[in-house]
Formats: structure tokens, C-alpha cells, sequence
């Protein structure tokens, strides 16, 4: 069984470099999937981040077009 480093939105924020904000309007179920990059534990209202999930697919997309798809693959354009 594969560990997972889950994170809050403050602390992906901090690892990623983006404002906190950004990640929760802009980029959470566009570029963030639920299921893929976050999840909801316990039914809940809070995230938490899949740390590898994310930065899997950041060194994807930076060597070409690439776009997360659903089930956790990716799609190259």
C-alpha cells in the first residue's frame, strides 16, 4: 500500500506557491480533481490534498501539454 502525504489548502499553498485563495477558486475541480487530487474525508465539508497525486501531475504537464483526466491518468494534446 502506497502512503499519502495529505495537506490542507494553507499547506499546499505553502509547497506549490500559489495563494490560497487561487487553489480554492480557481484551480479546485479544474486542474484539482476530487477523487484524484483531494478528497473529503468523512463526507465533510474539509479538503484534504494528495500531495502525490499533485505533484505527479505538475512534472507531467511541465514537459508538455497535459491534462488531468478523471480517473487519475492524463491526457497529452
Amino acid at each position: 500500500m502506497t502512503q499519502k502525504t495529505y495537506l490542507t489548502t494553507e499547506a499546499l499553498s505553502e509547497r506549490i506557491h500559489y495563494d490560497s485563495r487561487t487553489i480554492r477558486e480557481r484551480m479546485k475541480d479544474s486542474v484539482l480533481l476530487e477523487g484524484v487530487h483531494y478528497i473529503r474525508p468523512f463526507g465533510g465539508r474539509k479538503i484534504l490534498y494528495i500531495w502525490e497525486a499533485i505533484e505527479r501531475d505538475m512534472a507531467a504537464s511541465g514537459s508538455t501539454l497535459a491534462i488531468p483526466m478523471v480517473g487519475g491518468g492524463v491526457c497529452h494534446g
